[in-house]
């Protein structure tokens, strides 16, 4: 009796060829923005302790009270795989002392994350995200670096369907006025029992909650904005001018509430007009107070997390990334064994210079390693037989136009 096949388990986002080399470039693209700005790796844990996301991220907030998987280790410990990168990133900066060097400490970060969520498409309970903080220093120039960055790793990738909206939740002091009057007018609404209780944990909750009945009812809410002390307006004021001089513009969207409790000041979210339900593909925020809620100092910060499968999904539905994009430079088919000798040289020669290079390995006739070099879509395909042993030179065919030209081997890179 045959066993049943193992599948992947169900909301997993998995990337297989060609489609992986797509994935890969919207990742490095991301990354790179990040890179030519200074930043610098730092690799975390796939998993931390789950103290670390109650007290960081917040326990009113979705992610916390019902997204997470945490399990006990062995040692009876409670293990959370990370649902999030940020509050990671200030474990460690804390643990290993980043924040006692050079400020302010620039990282970025990238790998997969986990939320318990209802899988649909462009939301999965594995995604990938790209991130990265910039820690020590309150400055607005920074904030609209940060801005900047992800709009740079969006514009690499080619996006234009999207739009950034921006808005400030404050310091310690604006939040403090706005929720005394926010709590008044949620006391006046029809609430179910466990919006209620959210809503006293955090009552900015409620502008980010889905539901059309709670939208409707918030529609009069005092909002944030108008609550902001004048260190508050001013710092905003700065961010916006910075980003009026990069010319990266964005809409001030008053109503807008992150999805972790630690942000504060100037908050941001990239929405992609062609992804419907889930159009959010990357966001972030000033998270001033994080670092003390874990036990260091009393030190700001700000970043975002970029999604990788949302920002893919965005490129294939402006139609600028199809397989066609990630291709080999050039396909070896080699007749014979010396030819084969002769064509492992090449593909090392050429692959040291940059170029992708691909062969037909397994003997087969030339009429199946045709196919094959048809099917793999390289650009350029050369046959090493004999006859171009003896003679230093190939035919080198471009695959698109059917075209072939007589090309010395020493000479294939410049054709290339």
């Amino acid at each position: 009796m045959a066993r049943q096949k193992i599948q992947a388990p169900k909301g997993v986002s998995e990337y297989l060829p060609p489609r992986s080399v797509a994935f890969e470039f919207v990742r490095n693209s991301l990354i790179d923005a990040a890179r030519v700005a200074g930043y610098q790796l730092i690799e975390l844990p796939v998993f931390e302790d789950t103290e670390l996301f109650t007290r960081g991220v917040g326990e009113s907030t979705d992610v916390v009270s019902k997204e997470m998987y945490t399990f006990e280790d062995r040692g009876g410990r409670s293990i959370t795989l990370r649902p999030e990168g940020t509050a990671g990133v200030m474990r460690a900066v804390i643990e290993h002392g980043l924040d006692r060097g050079q400020l302010p400490a620039k990282l970025w970060y990238s790998g997969a994350f986990f939320r318990a969520e209802r899988p649909q498409a462009g939301r999965y309970r594995q995604f990938y995200q790209v991130g990265v903080e910039a820690i020590g220093l309150n400055d607005p120039a920074i904030d609209a670096e940060i801005i900047a960055i992800a709009d740079a790793g969006f514009k690499k990738i080619g996006l234009k369907k999207y739009r950034l909206d921006i808005t400030s939740l404050g310091d310690a002091q604006s939040r403090a006025a706005h929720r005394v009057d926010l709590l008044q007018f949620i006391a006046t609404l029809n609430l179910d029992e466990a919006t209620s209780l959210r809503a006293a944990l955090n009552p900015l909750r409620l502008f980010d909650d889905k539901r059309p009945e709670v939208r409707s009812a918030m529609e009069k809410a005092p909002l944030l904005l108008d609550y902001l002390n004048q260190a508050s307006k001013e710092h905003f004021a700065q961010v916006r001018k910075f980003l009026d001089l990069l010319d990266i513009s964005y809409t001030i969207n008053p109503r807008m509430v992150r999805g972790l409790d630690y942000y504060t000041g100037t908050t941001f979210e990239f929405v992609h007009e062609l992804l419907g339900a889930q159009s959010g593909i990357g966001g972030g925020g000033r998270y001033d107070g994080l670092m003390e809620e874990l036990g260091g100092q009393a030190l700001s910060g700000i970043g975002f997390g970029l999604g990788v499968d949302r920002a893919l999904l965005a490129a294939e539905a402006e139609g600028i990334i199809t397989g066609e994009n990630f291709v080999s430079d050039l396909y070896i088919i080699p007749l014979g064994e010396l030819a084969k000798e002769k064509a492992l040289l090449i593909a090392s020669g050429l692959r040291n210079a940059g170029k992708v290079v691909e062969l037909a390995f397994g003997d087969r006739a030339l009429k199946g390693a045709m196919k094959s070099a048809d099917k793999s879509g390289a650009r350029y395909v050369v046959v090493l037989g004999d006859e171009e042993l003896s003679s230093e030179s190939v035919e080198l065919k471009n695959m698109n136009t059917g075209v072939s030209a007589s090309v010395r081997i020493d000479s294939l890179i410049d054709a290339l």
